[in-house]
């Protein structure tokens, strides 16, 4: 696999669709918790969007 994005991590549901899995988390800090783990899982790279949504790709 080359470049990808491989998992969306949201505060807000509505923001997102597609094919990549989805995280749906209630606060900020338990986004960014998600995000650091599956960063570390996945071997990716996080990324901040914005306050509400982290993705997480593959360069």
């Amino acid at each position: 696999m080359e470049k990808a994005v491989l998992a969306v991590i949201t505060t807000k549901q509505e923001k997102v669709a597609g094919g990549a899995p989805i995280f749906l988390c209630d606060s900020q800090e338990e986004m960014e918790k998600v995000a650091a783990n599956l960063e570390a899982i996945l071997d990716g790279i996080s990324h901040a969007l914005s306050d509400q949504l982290h993705i997480i790709v593959k360069h």
